[in-house]
């Protein structure tokens, strides 16, 4: 199997800021919340053979504290979609052009600037397909972000037509897909908001 979680809580998050590729650590909340997914999986009895994770901090944080004692391997493939001139903008305020992109990413193309959903999609599948096999003899668990993971959610359903974008995945969610020899299971919704 493969748990795909979103990082917990910076604060960043916390002051509605789009967050992005900038580097913050979890606050004590992001903490906790990884603590609690830590034993959510302990309790299931599911252990990690390896973790992958976004090289920025709050991913890497993430993934050391839900798989204690495991070696965590960053991959950049991973990491948080670029938002250029965006990135820390207000999400209380946010830019007209981008309240239009989120109100309908299927058919609002990116802001210019930056990245494009597809591109996410393409980065996060090859990612995955490079690891399958690596999941066909143990648990993996890859720590990311919200967009890039929803652009794995995306690469592993192509028949969703773009509904993981809207769909609102919460820090610490957990999202899991079996691997099989003849290709990969449905995701399922594991834990968290």
């Amino acid at each position: 199997m493969i748990y795909i979680v979103r990082h917990g809580e910076t604060a960043k998050n916390k002051a509605q800021m789009l967050q992005g590729r900038s580097n913050a650590p979890l606050n004590d909340a992001g903490r906790l919340q990884a603590a609690k997914v830590r034993d959510f999986f302990a309790n299931a009895g599911i252990r990690f053979a390896k973790v992958y994770s976004s090289p920025l901090t709050r991913a890497v944080q993430t993934g050391e504290i839900i798989a204690e004692n495991v070696p965590v391997v960053t991959d950049d493939r991973l990491i948080e979609m670029d938002y250029g001139p965006y990135e820390g903008m207000d999400l209380n305020h946010p830019d007209p052009e981008v309240v239009e992109f989120f109100r309908d990413f299927v058919h609002n193309p990116a802001p210019k600037g930056m990245e494009k959903l597809s591109d996410v999609v393409a980065r996060t599948g090859e990612f995955l397909e490079e690891v399958r096999q690596e999941a066909e003899s143990g648990n993996l668990l890859i720590s990311t972000h919200a967009i890039a993971m929803k652009g794995a959610l995306e690469y592993l359903t192509p028949e969703s037509n773009g509904r993981y974008w809207s769909k609102y995945i919460g820090n610490c969610a957990v999202y899991g897909v079996e691997v099989t020899t003849e290709g990969w299971g449905r995701p399922v919704f594991v834990y968290g908001g």
